[in-house]
């Protein structure tokens, strides 16, 4: 007994000093946050139960709490007094919305509780998480917690994330909670921030800041520690070279880098406001001085990376023709996963159009009680409503982008039901659905974007022409090409579809209501660009990807002509039933708008569809080199002869480092060996990847200085894929990180490249160090 008493005695001690480890690390955290005295934080880091929904017959207690290190959130079904590992990170946290916003809360929960839900969404193909607080003030607190935690997170500098991450992976470490590091527990934090050194080389590391020889690092040792472990040798050299104003850099001096170096058409002025915008330290700042901190933080924000800052918001010509941009465009938009058994939910609408997709699909078929449903037929897909889906793209539609949005309709309704998709969509998207042509007379080519702002367009069949708009209505009439199927021959084989779709009378009528709402957007047979030719503007085919990349390699100059004045909608294949994707790439070059793609399967090909539709303020329209808009032009991508269009560049990149890369395993000992692959996309003559060796066991501070050459002849089609993978010998490398930005908005000189997750999702504190020149050939 005595033994238990003692252990009892021992494990309340260890409880004692577990708490007061806990509260000293929220409070430090809460002061790097700077809301220390913030009240709501207060309440996360105190938790509280919640109700959490998963369906109408599973609603469950669970005690939530945001972790001391301020960023991660764990749960209980019992409160406890240690967390076990967290659920979700903050970083993961795409936007908490107060009140009954989700289809399960609007399902699964009653009208009185409208005040008391809130759900947490993820940025990931992770499930929303909806829950109900005790009171509506309780659920606001939750609610307004969380966004000023994200807030706060969000808007922290590199080094303060660097910090942050830093001090709470050493908390991690601390063991027996004595604020105090030994040899055994630094090596367990070097693993844990994705470093793996040798025994003798952190035995040296632990002696040389073991200042007092006391057998571990306390106070003033971790801080020489942490200087060691975040000493960027390669800003040094830069700082050094350039630093020559008593060891500090001079506004002059910065002046010289970004000129010499970042080749930048600056001034003494432009070299002055970076001085003031991001030196840190104040004595230097009032003697118009940058540190090498101050230095750092510059190369780390806007004006550093290597994305062009003046390409962020909207800087293209925005009153051309529809015809004449890309349009970031999704297929099966209504699905969370594969198109055989998969999830339909309006939040993939949510997500898709957050993501700047301008154009989505809805699939469209006969529901019970009269109302219309969506889902991928003759499947296991979900099905949703079709008035849920369109309130949901109304919702939102214009919060990323105020730029229109087109509705595509694959429509397998009844005449009856068909009528009731007219109404609901008049009835939500009001005076923002384009219901006749702009203008006072029958227009001769497309509005543009800017005309077009806010608005709503309908892509599907109509029973008339749209100069019929501007004379007595036409009446129904059967057509028998309603779906987009049908629209290019087919979107599968008749073998591929015989086993699983019943016979049926393809001969379905076509509502008035419904035909008469789709403007600028009527969807054709394709019978060649002859018969193409001879049809109205606004008369637009959707293909399948192989008709279509058939006609962009075989024919691609033609394809080109066709795409100046009509719009073309390219969709994946219907044996695609893993819902992957195909290269986009072929297309744009072949001069289609809207190539759409399965927003909910990352990948290379939803990497390059968000590089291309990275500048322009993520407006989800890029406007078309001169040379794709001109209806005599004699562009070809495959044979490339000479044209306007031929601006040969040299493009040289030096791969010098990366920083904080993620681990991908959660086992401590399992170190990432990364590589980094630079790739780059265009027409055929232009596509190349190179990559540099692998750093074996650092994922924290890998160094390269690897130097690579392309040749890119189309730069307006070209972009640029930068890929870090780890290592593997014996199977296929693991993906790590990727960005992808258009070849147009480089920036040259010394860049930082942030790295983003295989959702498209940024990974906080990782990132590229790299040196780019682009030179005429």
């Amino acid at each position: 007994m005595q033994c238990v008493r003692g252990q009892a005695r021992r494990s309340r001690s260890e409880e004692q000093l577990y708490r007061a480890q806990s509260a000293r690390v929220a409070r430090i955290n809460l002061d790097l946050l700077g809301m220390e005295e913030d009240a709501d934080l207060q309440f996360l880091l105190s938790g509280g139960d919640l109700l959490k929904i998963r369906s109408n017959s599973w609603k469950k207690h669970r005690f939530y709490k945001l972790n001391e290190d301020c960023k991660t959130m764990w749960y209980k079904s019992h409160k406890t007094l240690r967390p076990s590992n967290p659920t979700f990170s903050v970083d993961d946290i795409a936007a908490v919305r107060l009140g009954r916003q989700t289809e399960g809360l609007r399902k699964n929960t009653d009208d009185k509780v409208e005040g008391q839900a809130f759900s947490i969404m993820f940025k990931s193909r992770r499930k929303n998480l909806d829950l109900i607080a005790s009171s509506e003030e309780e659920a606001k607190q939750w609610v307004a917690g969380l966004e000023k935690i994200i807030s706060h997170m969000s808007k922290l500098n590199p080094q303060q994330k660097t910090g942050h991450w830093i001090f709470n992976s050493m908390c991690k470490a601390d063991k027996n909670c004595d604020n105090k590091m030994s040899l055994k527990e630094l090596k367990s934090f070097l693993q844990d921030i994705n470093i793996e050194i040798d025994d003798e080389y952190a035995q040296e590391l632990f002696e040389k800041c073991d200042h007092s020889q006391g057998g571990y690092l306390e106070g003033e040792e971790i801080e020489h520690f942490y200087k060691i472990l975040t000493e960027r040798e390669e800003i040094d050299v830069i700082y050094t070279t350039y630093a020559k104003t008593n060891g500090f850099m001079s506004a002059e001096n910065l002046l010289e880098f970004l000129q010499k170096e970042q080749r930048e058409p600056a001034s003494l002025s432009d070299a002055l406001i970076l001085i003031d915008k991001y030196e840190l330290d104040g004595s230097a700042k009032e003697k118009k001085l940058m540190t090498k901190d101050g230095f750092l933080m510059y190369l780390h924000q806007m004006e550093g990376l290597i994305f062009n800052p003046a390409h962020k918001g909207v800087h293209q010509d925005m009153t051309q023709p529809l015809s004449h941009y890309f349009i970031s465009s999704s297929h099966n938009t209504y699905l969370l996963e594969d198109q055989l058994k998969g999830p339909s939910s309006t939040e993939a609408y949510v997500r898709a159009l957050m993501k700047s997709c301008r154009c989505v699909e809805l699939d469209c078929w006969d529901g019970s009680d009269g109302e219309p449903v969506i889902y991928h037929g003759y499947t296991l897909t979900s099905k949703i409503l079709f008035k849920d889906a369109v309130q949901a793209i109304k919702d939102y539609a214009f919060k990323t982008s105020e730029y229109p949005v087109i509705l595509s309709l694959e429509c397998h309704c009844s005449v009856d039901q068909q009528k009731v998709m007219a109404q609901h969509m008049i009835a939500i998207l009001g005076s923002a659905l384009v219901t006749k042509p702009l203008g006072d007379q029958m227009p001769k080519d497309f509005p543009s974007p800017e005309e077009l702002k806010g608005r709503f367009l309908i892509k599907g069949k109509r029973l008339n022409k749209l100069e019929d708009c501007f004379t007595p209505d036409a009446s129904a009439i059967e057509d028998d090409d309603v779906t987009e199927e049908e629209e290019s021959g087919g979107e599968e084989s008749q073998e591929e579809r015989k086993e699983e779709k019943p016979k049926q009378d393809k001969k379905l009528k076509l509502a008035k209501e419904l035909s008469d709402i789709v403007i600028y957007c009527k969807s054709v047979h394709f019978h060649g660009f002859e018969d193409a030719a001879a049809r109205s503007f606004y008369e637009m085919s959707s293909f399948k990807e192989s008709t279509a990349m058939n006609l962009a390699q075989d024919s691609a100059n033609k394809y080109i002509q066709h795409n100046v004045e009509k719009l073309s909608r390219v969709y994946p294949a219907g044996t695609r039933t893993d819902s992957s994707n195909y290269n986009p790439v072929p297309l744009w070059n072949g001069g289609c708008q809207m190539v759409a793609l399965n927003f909910q399967t990352p990948g290379l090909e939803m990497d390059l569809n968000q590089g291309c539709f990275l500048s322009n303020g993520k407006s989800g329209y890029i406007l078309k080199p001169a040379y794709l808009m001109d209806k005599d032009t004699e562009f070809d991508p495959v044979t490339l002869t000479r044209g306007g269009w031929l601006k040969p560049k040299t493009f040289h990149v030096m791969v010098i480092s990366a920083q904080q890369l993620p681990k991908l395993s959660k086992k401590s000992t399992s170190i990432v060996d990364p590589l980094v692959k630079v790739q780059v996309f265009g027409v055929p003559d232009d596509v190349a990847a190179k990559e540099t060796d692998y750093i074996e066991n650092n994922g924290f501070s890998p160094m390269w200085n690897a130097n690579f050459q392309f040749h890119v002849c189309v730069p307006e089609l070209a972009l640029v894929r930068f890929l870090v993978e780890d290592y593997d010998s014996m199977t296929d490398n693991d993906f790590i990180g990727q960005y992808t930005l258009p070849f147009t908005s480089l920036q040259n000189g010394y860049r930082h490249v942030p790295l983003l997750d295989k959702n498209g999702d940024i990974l906080p504190c990782a990132g590229l160090f790299v040196h780019i020149m682009v030179l005429d050939d």
